[in-house]
């Protein structure tokens, strides 16, 4: 077991125990918060060829189930293996994620490492946070082919853009987002306002409030974009009573 997991896992102990659930996630079985300590999943204790345990994917839209598995790679940010969505279903409204099973937050510091390896209808890396269910949550996503970020609501099914704040609607901000590169995602989500940023540096604000309950965080991609993913890091800004 990499020497990063295992220190995570004493941790944090039993509130991420657990393996993988072949069904799908949904709200009605709260998870425990996450820890006010950083949490980071580096996939490097995971047998290749095999989803995490404690992950279970779903599917927001049409097309093909994501198809998640861990494997190895020699330019893996942290360790010798990473996560990958390979499905390369080229359906445009097509959202498969991955959602930590047995953890839960309303603000939270929300990082993780990604590479698009390909996809010509899309091409890009996503964080799930806020997530009651396949059809309910917030997602951050950078794009390589179309060289932006940009924040979305998906509500009932149906993603929508949030507008960058201070902009009216105004979708994402235009960034580069090097093709078939590490880069790191990351949000803040404090309250309705969620701080988005690619590569260390802050590229914009959004304020929501469709969904102010804690809520599960993840992963996520679309149509025939083939992502690999690293050191996915949660840290809970909730207040503790």
């Amino acid at each position: 077991m990499h020497i990063r997991h295992l220190l995570t896992g004493l941790l944090v102990g039993s509130l991420f125990s657990g393996c993988a659930r072949s069904t799908e996630p949904t709200s009605s079985d709260p998870a425990p918060p996450v820890s006010n300590k950083a949490l980071t999943y580096d996939f490097d204790s995971t047998p290749v060829g095999q989803v995490p345990p404690g992950f279970t994917a779903a599917l927001t839209g049409a097309g093909a189930p994501g198809e998640w598995r861990v494997q190895q790679a020699d330019d893996a940010p942290s360790g010798r293996q990473v996560l990958v969505q390979l499905s390369d279903d080229r359906t445009n409204a097509r959202y498969p994620h991955l959602v930590r099973d047995d953890a839960s937050a309303r603000d939270a510091d929300i990082s993780v490492r990604f590479k698009t390896l390909s996809g010509t209808v899309d091409a890009s890396g996503g964080i799930v946070f806020r997530y009651q269910d396949r059809g309910n949550y917030y997602v951050v996503r950078a794009n390589s082919l179309e060289d932006n970020v940009v924040a979305y609501k998906t509500q009932n099914g149906k993603r929508s853009n949030i507008g960058v704040k201070g902009k009216g609607s105004a979708y994402g901000v235009e960034a580069e987002v090097p093709h078939q590169q590490w880069n790191t995602l990351r949000v803040i989500a404090k309250g309705p306002v969620f701080e988005v940023f690619l590569n260390g540096r802050k590229l914009f604000e959004v304020e929501d409030a469709t969904f102010t309950a804690p809520g599960k965080i993840g992963l996520w991609t679309k149509a025939d974009a083939v992502t690999q993913f690293d050191d996915l890091s949660a840290t809970s800004l909730d207040k503790r009573e």
